[in-house]
């Protein structure tokens, strides 16, 4: 590798650790807000739970989604002649959506990353290669993700919770009810986590499974976890602690620990997904000075995911809390069972969504179903104020994006010659 190849290297390699950084102070925090917004988890819990679920949701199915935003939204046959243009493009998009993401976070304004690389991918392609470099195609079904996001995660949530309320929270004979019904939630969070593990996530480490037998494996495994939790439960509701007695106390107990559960499904279903936004463009500009072609066809090598996952899990720890502020406690008042709620309707939307290679934005998901949990309680549970904020955030984003890289990409031409 020449000097000047190196030297790029050594730059996109500091930009992909910085952008991770940026999706763990921003976007990973909205994923374990609403953990810490209920108290299920300390800020430190939320750490701990992130380093292992985001890194292994990232480095086991994150490759998925990384070739979307790496090939899927450029034509990059436009830089067969030149790929060094298509290097600076994707060093100017990972350089400008994470500056954006460091300016929003510092304002615990929880914005899209999903929305800050495709903007800023975007722009630099439109400026490089014309409107016709664009796959508009791609861009459509990554636009059109922005809006079921949010609705599928808010009806979710807005669904569970309102099932939660009827059959556990108001019930007759809560203690009944939780034996019963709790369980079978329990179920569906380990056996969908197992399947996406089994099936995707030992294939991105070269061991075929086939669906039937990841289904069986995490059907296997899921009853397991539901039947040891039906017999804690039991035991818990048998010897009773006087702090417990009171109906909401005790369930809110329960459901602190089912919120945990939930916040490893988030957080693995988070890494899945977002660490593309980081990696994508660094895995195209790895590829490029390797092979000197935009056409090389070669899989995500899985120290780049690995890298992805590291960077993301620091900036959850070192800056993640002004965001996990917003969402947690702002936009309504949660408690486990509603943080539980919200956690299944976004990890279910993230992790079906990524499976069908979509990069679908985490934080439109978890705030709709944030609002979906508020408008279960009573629209005037909602701060709209913080929603209207975050709505705007959103708006600004796209096109905040775009022109940073396209600064930034006119710039690193100028400065390597191009």
């Amino acid at each position: 590798m020449d000097p000047l190849a190196l030297l790029i290297l050594v730059i996109a390699t500091l930009f992909c650790a910085y952008m991770a950084w940026n999706i763990g102070a921003n976007d990973v925090a909205n994923a374990m807000g609403t953990s810490v917004g209920s108290k299920a988890l300390t800020l430190k819990g939320a750490v701990i739970v992130a380093a292992i679920f985001e890194f292994s949701g990232a480095f086991f199915i994150g490759s998925r989604v990384t070739d979307t935003i790496r090939r899927g939204m450029v034509d990059t046959e436009l830089f067969a002649a030149d790929p060094m243009m298509l290097v600076y493009g994707m060093l100017a998009a990972l350089l400008a959506a994470a500056v954006w993401l460091n300016i929003a976070s510092k304002y615990g304004l929880p914005v899209s990353t999903t929305h800050a690389i495709v903007g800023a991918v975007t722009g630099f392609g439109i400026v490089a290669g014309g409107w016709g470099s664009i796959h508009w195609g791609t861009m459509a079904k990554i636009a059109l993700s922005w809006l079921v996001s949010p609705l599928s995660g808010g009806i979710m949530a807005f669904a569970l919770f309102t099932f939660l309320n009827r059959k556990i929270i108001n019930a007759a004979n809560p203690f009944r009810a939780l034996r019963f019904h709790v369980p079978i939630l329990v179920f569906a969070v380990v056996t969908v986590i197992g399947i996406a593990l089994f099936h995707e996530g030992l294939a991105s480490v070269r061991l075929q499974v086939p669906l039937w037998l990841a289904v069986t494996l995490a059907v296997a495994v899921g009853l397991a976890a539901a039947l040891a939790v039906r017999i804690a439960i039991v035991r818990i509701t048998e010897r009773r602690s006087p702090e417990l007695l009171s109906r909401f106390n005790f369930i809110e107990y329960i459901f602190k620990y089912l919120q945990i559960m939930t916040a490893c499904y988030v957080a693995f279903a988070h890494g899945s997904n977002d660490v593309a936004n980081a990696v994508g463009p660094y895995a195209a500009i790895v590829s490029i000075l390797q092979s000197h072609s935009v056409a090389a066809k070669t899989e995500v090598p899985v120290w780049i995911l690995g890298m992805g996952g590291i960077g993301i899990v620091i900036g959850l720890a070192t800056y993640g809390y002004k965001v996990i502020e917003t969402i947690g406690r702002k936009i309504t008042e949660l408690t486990p069972s509603r943080g539980f709620a919200a956690e299944f309707g976004t990890a279910t939307t993230v992790l079906i969504c990524s499976n069908l290679g979509i990069p679908i934005s985490t934080t439109h998901t978890l705030v709709g179903a944030v609002i979906g949990i508020g408008f279960a309680r009573g629209i005037s549970a909602l701060d709209f104020r913080i929603v209207r904020n975050i709505f705007s955030s959103w708006f600004i984003t796209l096109p905040a994006t775009m022109l940073i890289s396209i600064v930034l990409f006119v710039a690193f031409r100028y400065m390597f010659g191009a």
